[in-house]
């Protein structure tokens, strides 16, 4: 165990100040995440270093587009999550509690020594809500940091202020979940909108290079008009140079009895997306003609042909349309 960051002692409770629950914990119960636990009036990890799940990945996977392209990335997830989405694809190891899993003891260090021997340009907090091991991700990036590995957060984006921002300050790269409507929040996932947009905007001041993913699943987030002013608020809150994501949903935990997305619901909220004038829309899970495939928007030449995970060719040099000049936004080398 670790002592964690990010908490205040109130009597004999401790109120944790991680994510936008602040959950107030009594002694010998964990909050609302199930891996932070109150012993003793002080506030511990339960799962530092000690990742349930690790696993060498394409960056594509993530999804990120405009981020190292072609590169693998050393992931590493634990059990736990600040949300309970229903229609979690990991739900076996984000919605359980330590304990209930075999896991690997990896310190730090370790995960940046297997991230060099095994050639990655960057770690991955993924799998689970990284916020949830919020001190074994930021400890390892500061060592990753140093020694000139890239670091990536996956997350729900739903986490408080000041230790976003102590975060921003190793972290070099973000996949935000952006799930819908805050309607659909507190159905789905039982959080709340505001926090992750803060979180979007914060990253966008810091100069942290993030793309915004957002599952598309029939009857709960696919209407048009909730896509458009999604798509709206990004273009007047983050601009119009980050990319967006839309996947493709598959029948899964408590929402195994709805669908699968079908190839045309994503396609219609990229076209929404390119009409609002978002410059770099994908589409995936699901597939899609040219869905994943990265065009100049101005000369519209592909730059970068993918299929699945993998890159088949990057023309993009120096951050730049080798065909007109145009700036195409993202960390390239």
């Amino acid at each position: 165990m670790k002592e964690a960051l990010y908490y205040k002692k109130i009597r004999n409770n401790v109120q944790c100040m991680l994510c936008p629950r602040n959950c107030s914990i009594k002694e010998s119960q964990v909050g609302f995440c199930g891996v932070r636990k109150n012993i003793s009036s002080k506030l511990y990890s339960l799962v530092y270093a000690k990742p349930v799940s690790v696993g060498i990945d394409p960056i594509e996977k993530k999804p990120l587009y405009h981020f190292l392209p072609g590169t693998e990335s050393f992931s590493i997830g634990t059990v736990g999550c600040n949300l309970r989405c229903k229609h979690c694809q990991n739900w076996q190891i984000s919605q359980a509690k330590p304990g209930q899993y075999k896991t690997q003891e990896l310190e730090p260090e370790e995960v940046v020594e297997e991230a060099i021997k095994n050639n990655c340009k960057s770690i991955s907090y993924t799998y689970n809500e990284p916020a949830v091991f919020y001190e074994y991700a930021l400890d390892t990036a500061k060592i990753a940091r140093k020694k000139g590995i890239r670091n990536v957060i996956v997350s729900n984006g739903f986490i408080n202020e000041e230790p976003l921002l102590e975060w921003c300050r190793y972290m070099d790269a973000a996949n935000i979940d952006l799930k819908g409507s805050d309607s659909f929040y507190r159905k789905i996932t039982t959080a709340w909108l505001e926090p992750v947009q803060t979180t979007l905007k914060i990253l966008k001041e810091k100069k942290v290079w993030f793309e915004i993913t957002n599952l598309i699943i029939p009857t709960l987030n696919d209407n048009p008009k909730e896509i458009e002013e999604m798509c709206r608020w990004i273009k007047q809150n983050l601009g119009i140079g980050y990319p967006l994501h839309f996947t493709g949903f598959y029948p899964c935990y408590q929402l195994s009895g709805l669908p699968p997305t079908p190839a045309g619901s994503l396609l219609k909220a990229k076209a929404i997306a390119e009409k609002i004038g978002i410059n770099y829309v994908y589409n995936g899970n699901v597939s899609t003609s040219s869905g994943s495939n990265t065009f100049c928007p101005k000369c519209r030449e592909m730059l970068v042909e993918r299929s699945y995970f993998s890159v088949c060719e990057n023309r993009i040099k120096n951050g730049k349309c080798p065909f007109c000049g145009e700036l195409i936004p993202g960390v390239w080398k």
